[in-house]
């Protein structure tokens, strides 16, 4: 869901106030330091990314589309080019697969050299399909091992992108991951003041994904 970043910045400044009691981040009249709601404001995005990349899958939405530029060679191993925004997997599926898959590895995953073998029984394959998110010339991308053969197409890939306030003042969260990117807020703007009340307002985050 999309929500106004002003009005999430006021619902961490509830949250701050309802839990901070009656004594005072700023010392009055301390003209070098920015405001609280400044900070808050700028620590947003920042809140949203760590809690979306935290939650279990069953917490993100639907996310967004992916999976225009593919490449696929003769042998069913392929490519597709991530765009710029990527930043958590939701999907990917192609249409001679028996299942989607819903998590990639990276190149520093055990699995991943034995996805280089000629024989399908030791890579990924249709049956049991692999996906790994790995740096390449063309940029990010998300290989697939793999296909029957290069006719296959992609039939699901979706992503979560790298949140970001828009032009108009929203922010992309999922709806329940909301409150958990309050407090994490809360969290990261106390503990750039030096507050130590962000470790409970990290917790109380933490436990919301749970």
């Amino acid at each position: 869901m999309t929500v106004q970043a002003t009005e999430m910045a006021k619902a961490v400044r509830v949250a701050i106030d309802m839990n901070k009691g009656d004594e005072p981040l700023f010392v009055e009249g301390d003209t070098d330091t920015l405001s609280l709601d400044e900070i808050i404001m700028a620590k947003l995005a920042d809140a949203v990314r760590l809690v979306e990349m935290e939650a279990p899958a069953t917490m993100l939405e639907s996310g967004h589309d992916f999976g225009d530029n593919i490449f696929i060679g003769e042998d069913g191993k392929g490519f597709v080019i991530l765009p710029e925004d990527f930043m958590r997997l939701i999907s990917f599926r192609m249409s001679d697969w028996k299942r989607t898959v819903f998590e990639a590895i990276s190149e520093n995953d055990s699995q991943y050299a034995l996805q280089s073998s000629k024989w399908k029984g030791i890579c990924g394959n249709p049956e049991k399909p692999v996906c790994a998110i790995v740096r390449r010339s063309e940029g990010k991308v998300l290989e697939f091992y793999s296909c029957n053969d290069n006719t296959a197409i992609v039939t699901q890939a979706t992503y979560v992108p790298i949140p970001k306030i828009d032009i108009d003042g929203g922010i992309d969260v999922a709806e329940n991951c909301y409150r958990a990117a309050i407090y994490r807020a809360a969290s990261l703007a106390l503990a750039s003041v030096g507050d130590q009340l962000s470790t409970t307002m990290l917790e109380i985050s933490k436990s919301l994904l749970q």
